[in-house]
């Protein structure tokens, strides 16, 4: 009985690796592509707009003040529109936008164009930038802070709880939803509160070129629309996320309609999923109670 004899060219394992790698090089290639200016529609190639959006609360500034400084860099990005939609946040996270949006703007021209609301922090941010467009509707304004935290006296004493404290100082622990809210809280707060006002209508007046005690009279915590607004000089001029598009593009010396350019949201690898999942079990009880916060919002 003969053996059969299966032969293979020596040249066939070699081949299937060089496909092997050609496809990683194009797949690698594609996705660098697709992380280097997109915007929803494709490609974009040439000088373009970028589109910065601040949505919702501003407790945290990180994630913006990246996407400002990547846009900076860029040498195809000639101007920046930044879409605010927020009714305020954190103090010192607006005051971290606001700075860097005053950085960039010296750079390369930064457009705020005014969604719905763009109140208190919302508005703040704005101030540095070189134009200031709302919608007629939009709500802006609010200026001034807020600070705000529960007293339970009344419910421990239903229930029959009490709170034993043992502090270094009398204000320590001013603040405490556990103990009766004293005058010297009050004064402490308000002179906070007041101090961190005095900042705001200080950088309004500033970047608004508008005196200091016309801003105080409008300064008392109200809303105003768009128009209002431009009235007050709280804002440039009045248009739509489109115009302020245009708008940027001719202040960054595009010709005709400007590309735009967004930032890519990275979709979660297996890594960052495992990650994520062992931190969440290993910080389990060990979250930091919480705390009240001085906000710049809408009421």
């Amino acid at each position: 009985m003969g053996v059969i004899q299966l032969r293979t060219s020596a040249s066939s394992p070699n081949r299937w690796v060089w496909i092997l790698l050609g496809g990683i090089a194009i797949v690698f290639l594609i996705s660098q592509m697709r992380g280097c200016g997109r915007d929803p529609d494709g490609l974009t190639f040439g000088s373009k707009v970028a589109i910065v959006t601040v949505n919702g609360p501003i407790m945290d500034s990180e994630t913006w003040v990246r996407q400002l400084a990547m846009y900076d860099e860029r040498s195809d990005v000639k101007a920046i529109v930044l879409r605010v939609n927020s009714p305020g946040g954190g103090v010192a996270a607006s005051q971290e936008i606001f700075a860097k949006v005053g950085e960039v703007n010296q750079h390369k021209p930064v457009v705020v164009s005014m969604g719905s609301v763009a109140a208190s922090g919302g508005y703040y941010i704005a101030l540095r930038a070189r134009i200031i467009m709302a919608n007629r509707g939009s709500v802006t304004g609010s200026i001034g802070v807020i600070m705000e935290y529960p007293v339970m006296t009344s419910l421990m004493e239903k229930i029959g709880l009490e709170m034993e404290t043992v502090k270094s100082g009398p204000l320590k622990d001013a603040g405490s939803p556990t103990r009766p809210v004293s005058e010297e809280d009050r004064a402490y707060f308000q002179d906070v509160v007041g101090n961190l006002y005095e900042q705001f209508v200080s950088d309004v007046a500033t970047y608004r070129q508008l005196p200091e005690s016309e801003v105080k009279v409008i300064a008392d915590g109200r809303v105003y629309t768009g128009v209002q607004a431009l009235e007050l000089g709280l804002v440039d001029t009045l248009g739509t996320f489109t115009e302020a598009i245009a708008l940027a593009g001719e202040l960054g010396g595009i010709t005709g309609t400007p590309k735009t350019v967004r930032p890519v949201e990275r979709k979660p690898l297996l890594r960052d999923l495992l990650l994520g999942t062992m931190k969440q079990i290993a910080g389990e009880g060990l979250k930091e109670a919480p705390a009240f916060r001085w906000q710049w919002r809408e009421r």
